[in-house]
């Protein structure tokens, strides 16, 4: 059943509620070719020395679907089910490719999350793949803000 006014304005509340709780900015003007443009920055191994690969980050974003699909045999019924499993790109298996990771350390798993979400998300989706809620930063275990990383390219980048 639709809901009804009272439900609507409710709604309409918590919404208000909950922009003016976001305290958090991102300047975004030329982000994409900001990120791209840097993709050899030495900032990402300063960043990558702090991060931990928990996968916090990633497991709290609305937007992140990185999965695996993996083959479960069953040997009672000789059947195999393949499964796919949520994952984290930032797990060094997530890129293997013929056994080896493709990003075997973390610097390059940050940098191919931060410049997927902020970046090339564009080019598959049309819009960026942070919603701005802060989960990821809430969650980080030693304090990593993707506000104040995308001020530092800002302030060192080209």
């Amino acid at each position: 059943q639709p809901a009804n006014q009272d439900q609507l304005t409710a709604a309409e509340d918590s919404r208000r509620r909950a922009v003016h709780q976001q305290t958090k900015r991102m300047d975004t003007t030329n982000l994409p070719q900001l990120l791209m443009q840097n993709l050899n920055h030495p900032h990402w191994k300063v960043v990558g020395e702090r991060c931990l690969s928990c996968t916090n980050c990633t497991m709290v974003c609305p937007t992140c679907f990185c999965c695996s699909v993996d083959e479960v045999p069953d040997l009672n019924t000789g059947r195999v089910e393949r499964q796919r499993q949520w994952d984290s790109c930032f797990h060094a298996e997530f890129s293997a490719l013929n056994g080896r990771p493709v990003r075997d350390d973390i610097p390059s798993r940050y940098r191919q999350w931060l410049t997927h979400k902020l970046a090339t998300w564009h080019d598959q989706f049309g819009t960026s793949g942070c919603v701005g809620c802060g989960r990821c930063i809430t969650w980080c275990p030693v304090g990593i803000d993707i506000t104040e990383e995308v001020v530092a390219f800002r302030e060192t980048g080209p």
